[in-house]
Order: C-alpha cells, then sequence, then structure tokens
C-alpha cells in the first residue's frame, strides 16, 4: 500500500505532461533540427558513414529529451509557480520527477522513430543490436533527465538556466564520439569517452550493429559505465526530488 501510495498520480501527471508538449509540435520539430543538419551533410560529403551518424543523432535526440526536463521543470517551478502546488498535492516528489521525465520522453520521441526508421532501411539492426539501442538510449534518457531536473533546481532565474541546456547538450551531445567513431578519437582520450554516457552508448550501439571495433575492455568500461551511471543518477533524481520538496 505505501509503495502504490509513493506512486500515486504518477500515470496522470506523465499523461498531462504528454498532452501539454504536444501542443508545442515546433518545439518537437526544432529538436530535430541538429541531428538533421548533420545527417545532410553526411549524406553529401560522406555517405559510408550515415549509419553511425543515424545512431549519433538517435543518442543525441534522447540527450536532448532529457535536457527538455530542465527547461520544463525550471518553467514549472519559476515562471508559474506550481511546483508548490504539485508537492502539496497528493503527488509524491518521485511521482512528479518520473511522471515530467516520462512525459517530455513520449512526447519527443516521435522524431527518433523517424530517424530509427531510417536506420532500418540503410543498415538493419538484428534482435541483439535492436536490444542494446533500446537499452542504451533509455540509459541516456535516465542520466539527462536527472541531470536536467537536479540543475533546474538550482536557480531562481529563466535567463540563468538557459544556457546551460545549451551548454550541456553541445558538451555531450556534440563533443565526444557520438556522431563520429571511437576510432578517430587519440588512444589516451578514449577511456575518458567511454565513461561518458553519451559517447558510451553510441559506441555500444555502433559495436552491436557491426559499426565499430570495440575490445573486450572497451565494451566492458562503456557497459559498466553507462550501467551505473544510468542507475545512480536516476535515484539521485528520486532523492533530490524528495529533498527539493520538502524545502521551504
Amino acid at each position: 500500500m505505501a509503495f502504490r501510495l509513493r506512486w500515486a498520480g504518477s500515470g496522470v501527471f506523465l499523461a498531462t505532461e504528454i498532452r501539454v508538449q504536444l501542443h508545442e509540435w515546433l518545439a518537437i520539430l526544432t529538436g530535430t533540427l541538429t541531428p538533421g543538419a548533420l545527417i545532410v551533410f553526411v549524406a553529401i560529403l560522406a555517405p559510408e558513414l550515415l549509419p553511425v551518424t543515424l545512431v549519433g543523432a538517435l543518442v543525441y535526440s534522447m540527450f536532448l529529451i532529457g535536457q527538455r526536463v530542465l527547461n520544463e521543470a525550471a518553467y514549472i517551478r519559476i515562471d508559474h509557480k506550481l511546483n508548490e502546488l504539485y508537492h502539496a498535492s497528493p503527488l509524491s516528489p518521485e511521482s512528479y520527477f518520473v511522471g515530467l521525465a516520462g512525459g517530455m520522453l513520449v512526447a519527443y520521441l516521435p522524431p527518433s522513430l523517424v530517424l530509427l526508421g531510417i536506420l532500418q532501411i540503410l543498415h538493419p539492426l538484428d534482435a541483439v543490436a535492436g536490444l542494446t539501442l533500446i537499452v542504451c538510449l533509455l540509459a541516456v534518457w535516465a542520466v539527462s533527465s536527472t541531470i536536467g531536473y537536479v540543475v533546474s533546481t538550482l536557480f531562481k532565474d529563466m535567463k540563468t538556466i538557459w544556457p546551460y541546456s545549451a551548454l550541456l547538450t553541445n558538451l555531450f551531445g556534440v563533443v565526444p564520439p557520438v556522431f563520429y567513431r571511437l576510432g578517430s578519437v587519440p588512444v589516451g582520450w578514449r577511456s575518458v569517452a567511454l565513461l561518458l554516457p553519451t559517447s558510451a552508448a553510441a559506441v555500444l550501439v555502433d559495436s552491436a550493429a557491426g559499426l565499430e571495433s570495440l575490445t573486450r575492455i572497451e565494451a566492458t568500461v562503456a557497459a559498466v559505465a553507462l550501467a551505473a551511471e544510468a542507475l545512480v543518477l536516476f535515484a539521485f533524481g528520486i532523492y533530490w526530488a524528495r529533498r527539493t520538496a520538502r524545502e521551504p
């Protein structure tokens, strides 16, 4: 009973958040501009790298979905002043966090499905690669959603928050080997790239799809790092939601 009460309302809040976000169809479309532009350039200049770019676009899009939580949570708390109302209701803090993150995931998922369809046409994924893709994308979403939610609680002005979303998205989604192969990274920096959630996810999917060659050690490091970061950070997000809900 206690477990059910703790998560009561999460489904309703998730459905509400989905409906709210689906009205912002232009924002959903603009989220595809960066990966879309890169895909066009690669298709023209190096079409043989298009499958790798599509995998990177999926990872980037999933990280971007998580960063939408940053803007949405801050908007609810700062502009609408609804954060206290939600926490004063029977909706638990963890249900608020998970419902918010889940709603953003569902609402912004359609463009990613289009990318997946293109990838399946150009480089079909088998069952193992497909399962690896799903697990890795969910892990990236968990990491990014937690980062976005926690950062959203640290500031009191929307103008202060906005630059952080762009900074985090570029830092995690563009700089590391997400849209390009790990083999292009100098050997001394590859261990760092494998520890980042976005690049770890990209290289694991590329390896499972036969697009990237990884050693057993590299694959293990990437998989362990991504799994640990997703589980620990998502658990921390739930803890942080409870903590901030108790603050005046």
